[in-house]
This record gives structure tokens, sequence and C-alpha cells, in this order.
């Protein structure tokens, strides 16, 4: 009787080359520069929204070009902003995005939905000038609005990061976008709204950059009027920072108008032969997608430990749009990479990864056990991800190591073990030096592991894994 090994190689010739050509492809993709420096990124799309540490275009439309065919299906589990669906679109592939965080489905909806510039921007004329109106004129009615809007702990969080008239502002702008009767076209204003509170730089709050997504409140502002609203004696002091610290709040009328006509330069174009992506709701951890049914996946999945915690920045725009900030912090416990252990779901762990855990757990026992759930988690997905991809497929990932009690979690090593441990060859792991001028981090070029910020990511792996034929 031939064993497992020797029945592997029974193929028919041209199966064989076909199986071995896709993995030696795959093989030659992850060995090439995937850094895409002084690249541009800002075409189509892509542009229309700030979202913490996603990856350049260029990287996700390589392996669609290279390994599927028009028609095929592309899968990002953990969606984000969207970025491989949008290149799945425009590659004529059928994208499936699934997220559980809502900025990200209604950013990524949005980003993949042709929509007529003749009516965008007639409805933005006419939200602009009423919006405008109401705020010059019926301040009385916008603060019932806002009364009405909030309860008691949301509207504490409002009342700290925005000032009062910024608000009338926004509230303006949101009481005109609700009467679009087109629910694509609403949702288009709302992600252009929700652009001008969640900025890298500028931005109408007073967080000096939600790039952190651990917001810092500015200790000097200054209105839009050139008037010091607070901290003229840190204006006035001799640090250095001064300048780094310092804020002048824009006008969010203003800025709304500006990312309007930006973003009717980027809608995607319609074309009969695109595919309209699945954009849904999902926890990667339980896909609700048939088995062997997807052609290729892509995707980025959050950091151990919330090192990039999505929500905290989200939440500012969140909250306008219908979400109290109770809700949004149950949502928060949810994600992957959260930081609550008690009464969660252990998996059993591979040695190199088990081995990660208990250095960590030696200096840190509830650091450990977070590293614990996020290596968990992470076998859910992988567990998830090869169930529904087709043999001979390959699932790319990309991800970047965290830094526990001063300890490299290694966590590309750790993800390939795990994966490898479910079924997936690994068969390379490529590696992506950070364009730091481009990408929503918060850190500086130089690596100082005694610095919490400095000991975010430099550099992001990009890991193959090759599901065989059984």
């Amino acid at each position: 009787m031939k064993t497992k090994e020797q029945l592997s190689f029974t193929y028919p010739i041209d199966k064989l080359q076909i199986k071995l050509s896709y993995k030696d492809k795959l093989i030659d993709l992850l060995n090439r520069n995937l850094d895409f420096h002084n690249q541009h990124s800002n075409y189509s799309s892509h542009n229309f929204h700030s979202f913490p540490a996603k990856f350049p275009p260029q990287l996700p439309k390589l392996f669609i070009d290279e390994l599927t065919e028009p028609n095929e299906i592309i899968l990002d589990p953990m969606v984000g902003s969207g970025t491989t669906i949008v290149e799945a679109y425009l590659a004529n592939r059928k994208g499936i995005g699934l997220d559980i965080d809502p900025l990200s489905l209604k950013i990524s909806k949005i980003k993949t939905t042709p929509m007529n510039p003749k009516r965008i921007i007639e409805s933005a004329r006419l939200i602009y000038r009423n919006s405008k109106h109401d705020f010059e004129n019926n301040t009385t009615y916008l603060e019932s609005l806002l009364d009405k809007k909030f309860d008691s702990k949301t509207k504490e969080f409002v009342d700290y990061w925005f000032l009062p008239e910024i608000q009338l502002e926004l509230i303006a702008l949101l009481n005109q976008i609700s009467k679009i009767d087109d629910i694509l076209i609403r949702n288009f204003f709302q992600v252009t709204f929700s652009s001008i509170i969640i900025t890298k730089t500028g931005g109408v709050s007073l967080a000096l950059d939600l790039a952190h997504t651990r917001p810092h409140k500015a200790r000097t502002i200054i209105d839009k009027n050139n008037t010091i609203r607070y901290g003229q004696e840190f204006l006035d002091s001799d640090s250095k920072r001064k300048s780094y610290q310092t804020k002048t709040i824009r006008s969010p009328l203003d800025e709304f108008w500006k990312k309007v006509t930006q973003n009717l330069k980027s809608i995607v174009n319609y074309h009969p032969q695109r595919i309209e992506p699945d954009i849904k709701f999902c926890d990667s951890q339980n896909l609700s997608l048939n088995d062997e049914s997807v052609d290729l996946i892509i995707t980025s999945p959050p950091y151990a430990s919330n090192a990039i915690d999505y929500m905290r920045a989200h939440k500012f725009s969140l909250i306008w749009l219908g979400y109290n900030i109770e809700e949004l912090t149950v949502k928060r416990k949810q994600y992957i990479g959260g930081e609550l252990v008690s009464d969660f779901l252990f998996e059993k762990l591979p040695p190199f990864s088990l081995k990660k855990v208990n250095e960590i757990s030696a200096l840190d026992s509830k650091r450990g056990f977070v590293l614990k759930r996020y290596y968990s988690e992470m076998s859910r997905v992988f567990k998830e991800m090869y169930r529904v991809l087709k043999p001979n497929k390959a699932a790319i990932v990309v991800v970047g190591s965290s830094i526990m009690k001063g300890i490299d979690t290694e966590t590309h090593k750790c993800l390939a073990e795990i994966g490898g441990n479910i079924g997936f060859l690994v068969p390379h792991i490529g590696v992506r030096n950070l364009d730091r001028n481009k990408r929503m981090l918060p850190a500086g070029y130089k690596t100082d592991l005694n610095s919490q910020i400095q000991q975010r990511m430099h550099k992001e792996y990009i890991i193959g894994f090759y599901k065989p034929e059984k």
C-alpha cells in the first residue's frame, strides 16, 4: 500500500505542473520588493477616508493580478478600509469583504459603489447651503437637535472633544444629510462627514492626531477665527513641543465641502464587466461562506493587545452616526486582539507560539493571556480561511509584530506556525518596510524599545499560506 507521501506524486504530470507553477509563482511574488515606496496610492477611491495602518493598494493588486483570473472570488475576512475589495472590483473579480466594525463596512461599501457625480454635487450644494443657513440663523433649533441626539455619557465625550460651535456645525450637516432619500448617496455623505473628523492631521475635533488611535487632546486650541480658546500659558512657554501640541480648529462646513469635491474625483466608474462586491457584517472566526468557494484571500488582521485600537478612533465619528459610547465599548471588546480574557475560549497553541505566550506570561500574566487570546482568535480565523479556500490556492496575510514587556512577539512566525498546524503550507514570508510618510502609524523612523509609541511597527510581514490538495 502506498503512503500518503507517495500518493502525492501520482497526479497526472499536467496537473502537477499547474500546482507547482502556482506555488512557485506565489514564492516569486513574496520574494519581490513589496515596499511600494514612492508609488501613487491615492488613485480610484483609495483616498476616501483615512484609516490606521492600511496597506498600499499595489500590494493586493499584485497578488490579484498574478494569482487569479477575471470573475474569480477574492475574500478579505477583515476588510478594514476595503483596499483589497476595491482592487478586486477594479480587476473584474468578485470581492467579498467582511467585518464587524460598522465604520469599516460603511467605508468599504461606498468605495466600491459607482455613483452619479451630478446627483452628488447637486445634493452637496443643498446640504452645504441649508447647513450654513441653519448654523447662522437657527442656533436654538440646532441646540435642540444636539440635546436629543446623545445620552449623558456620549454627550460628555462630545463636549470633551468638540468645541460647542463645532458641534452645531456638525449637527447642522447631519440634519441635512439625513434628508437625502437615496440611501447610497446618503451613505456617501456620511462617509465624507466621518472623514473630516478622523484624519491623521487637522480634522474638526480637539484630538491632535487620530492616527494614534489612542488620541491626545491638544494643549492649545485656536478656533477658526484665530482666537486662542485655551492653552495660552502653554503657547507662551519654552516647550519645544508646543508647535506639535497646538491645533487650529477648522470649520466642519468648509472641510465637508472640500472633502466632497475631492471624493467626487475618485468615485469608481461603472463598467459592465465589473462585479458588485459583497460587503457585509460577519465575524471572521465564523465565516458565512461555503466550503472551498474562494479563489484568493488577502487580509491584514488586527494586532495583538489593541496595539492599533481602531475603535478608539472610529468612535469619534460613529457617535455622530447613531451609536452611543456604551455600545461602542461593548463592540470594542469583541474585536480580535482585545484585552478581555475572562470567560474566553482559548485554543491549544503549537510549540513556538506557546513559547512566546509563556515568555510574556513570566513577566506579566495578564499580557500573556492577552497574547494567548490573540493567537487563539487567529487560530479560529485560519481554520475558517482554510475551510472556504479552494485547494491549490493561496491566502495572503499582512501582519506586523508587537512588543510586549520588551519582548518581540514575532507574530509572523507564530501565525505561520498556527496556519501550518491547521493544514496550510507556508512556502515563504515576504518582508515590507513601511513608508512612514504615507501610512497612518504613530511612530518615528528609529526603533526605541523603551518607548511605547516607538514599539509600534517599522516593518510588516506578508505570509503566503498555500492550501494543498488533499
